[in-house]
């Protein structure tokens, strides 16, 4: 995957934890630190944002699509 350089700015306790971890061998520099973090934030909102859609759907309405063309015979299914 292509990569771009973006600027930051940090103020100097955040810097100092992020170059901390580094140093630790958390993250093999500051970029990777950084990009991590910013991947699992948006992984955090998109699963929000899911969690908030979901709460928006009509559960009885979502039951009865489901189970739309649904035969009485699948109930006897497997058939032995």
């Amino acid at each position: 995957m292509a990569r771009s350089k973006i600027a930051i700015s940090l103020d100097a306790a955040t810097l100092a934890r992020l170059d901390h971890l580094v140093e630790r061998g958390a993250f093999p520099n500051r970029s990777r630190a950084v990009e991590q973090a910013v991947a699992e934030k948006l992984a955090r909102l998109d699963r929000g944002r899911l969690g908030r859609e979901s709460a928006l759907l009509d559960p009885a309405f979502e039951k009865a699509l489901a189970e739309e063309g649904l035969s009485p015979d699948l109930d006897a299914w497997p058939p032995y």
